[in-house]
């Protein structure tokens, strides 16, 4: 039987590297999509595996239905990264990334084949509060310029008319995940979690940042670049550089 890593349905390896010893499967933000860390597979080749989880809804995938719940999209990647491959697999998550980041650890730590490490960027702890959030069901035109404001899509696909009704599904979709996800209280993971975030994020505080410590009985460190919510577009270098010495242990 073929799995949806060999079909490339769910995972897409822009830079293959049979060789690595270890993997790293990437975790797209919300309306974000698999080709956003092919920088980031460019600067670990070869020494790592780079996977990129690509979600339905968008690009090949999007006459696909978009999930709307965070676990059960963490159930599909899990079940995915699932391939018979068994070099050591570190995660990374940016944004709604790391929370199903931190999901797929839980999940592949209770099969007993949990990751080295979880990269977590761009996010607040599960255990780091803040008022409920409805912008998914927003109007269009509000949602899509809270998307502006992070600056993380390139204004021309939110300018372009036919491109907004592409994409806006999955943004949509993804921010009902985020902002109904609940974590469940007692779960902790083993593995160690790296922690990396702007320090002009108004998404994460440094505080709520740091709060990752608190959700593993593993090792943790913080790592705060200059820059906003997506601060990494302007930092790969030094982004891949925290990732390469962590996976080089």
């Amino acid at each position: 039987m073929t799995s949806a890593v060999d079909s490339g349905v769910w995972m897409r390896r822009y830079r293959p590297a049979p060789d690595a010893r270890v993997r790293l499967l990437c975790l797209p933000h919300a309306g974000g999509a698999a080709g956003y860390y092919t920088p980031v597979a460019a600067a670990l080749t070869p020494a790592v595996d780079v996977l990129a989880a690509q979600y339905p809804g968008r690009q090949d995938r999007r006459h696909e239905q978009p999930v709307t719940d965070l676990r059960e999209l963490a159930d599909r990647v899990a079940e995915a990264v699932t391939d018979g491959d068994d070099r050591p697999l570190a995660l990374f998550g940016h944004s709604m990334g790391a929370l199903v980041g931190y999901e797929v650890a839980l999940r592949l730590e209770a099969a007993g084949r949990g990751p080295v490490r979880l990269f977590v960027s761009g996010r607040r702890a599960p255990s780091a509060f803040r008022p409920s959030e409805d912008l998914h069901k927003a109007a269009d035109a509000e949602l899509l310029e809270s998307v502006r404001r992070l600056s993380g899509t390139d204004d021309r696909v939110l300018e372009d008319e036919e491109l907004v009704r592409l994409v806006l599904p999955a943004i949509r979709a993804d921010y009902q995940a985020v902002e109904t996800y609940e974590p469940r209280p007692g779960d902790r993971l083993g593995c160690p979690v790296t922690v990396l975030t702007g320090d002009a994020d108004t998404m994460t505080t440094v505080a709520e940042a740091r709060a990752w410590s608190q959700h593993t009985d593993g090792p943790s460190d913080l790592h705060v670049f200059p820059g906003g919510h997506f601060y990494l577009n302007d930092r790969v270098p030094e982004v891949t550089d925290v990732l390469r010495r962590h996976l080089a242990r």
